[in-house]
């Protein structure tokens, strides 16, 4: 192999590696985020406190659905597609989202609040699978189930998944 080669050969596992890096942290083996135009069916889900209406869904693998997530309670909530295990790991972000103030019950605090001295730097909500939605408001996400399973939505939120803000959502095949 010519150093030429050699050269091109390392350049492109460089720039493969760097993709691979600059990926989303999150991989999701029940599906991914789509376009809500690529959805096939919408299902509103409304949000209150402390309740989830439907409280089962069922979807098939390879189906992408727009969820339409409407807060009519008074407080925060978030609607997060997952199994039992990654909404257990997730509460515990949500808290010391919560316990940094950069949570406020009813929304996301926009007060300046410098949270990298506490150790939160660049703390914000943005996984795919999980939006956050205000009281009153309305927001979307739109998935592709990849696979059956049997999941949950649930709202991660200090305490709201304990008192029962969770859903079973069946992937059939």
């Amino acid at each position: 192999m010519t150093l030429r080669n050699r050269l091109a050969l390392a350049g492109g596992l460089l720039v493969l590696s760097v993709s691979a890096l600059a990926s989303p942290a999150g991989t999701y083996t029940f599906g991914q985020p789509a376009s809500a135009a690529s959805a096939t069916r919408t299902v509103e889900v409304d949000m209150t406190d402390i309740a989830f209406t439907p409280k089962a869904l069922q979807v098939k693998a390879g189906e992408t659905v727009r969820f339409v997530l409407v807060n009519k309670g008074q407080l925060l909530h978030e609607f997060n597609l997952g199994d039992a295990a990654m909404h257990a790991a997730h509460q515990k972000e949500m808290l010391k989202m919560q316990q940094s103030a950069a949570m406020t019950p009813t929304g996301m605090s926009h007060d300046g609040m410098d949270h990298s001295a506490m150790g939160m730097a660049g703390m914000k909500h943005d996984d795919p699978n999980s939006v956050l939605v205000e009281p009153g408001k309305t927001a979307e996400l739109t998935w592709t189930f990849s696979r059956a399973d049997n999941l949950e939505f649930a709202c991660n939120i200090p305490g709201h998944y304990q008192a029962g803000m969770v859903g079973t959502l069946k992937v059939d095949p």
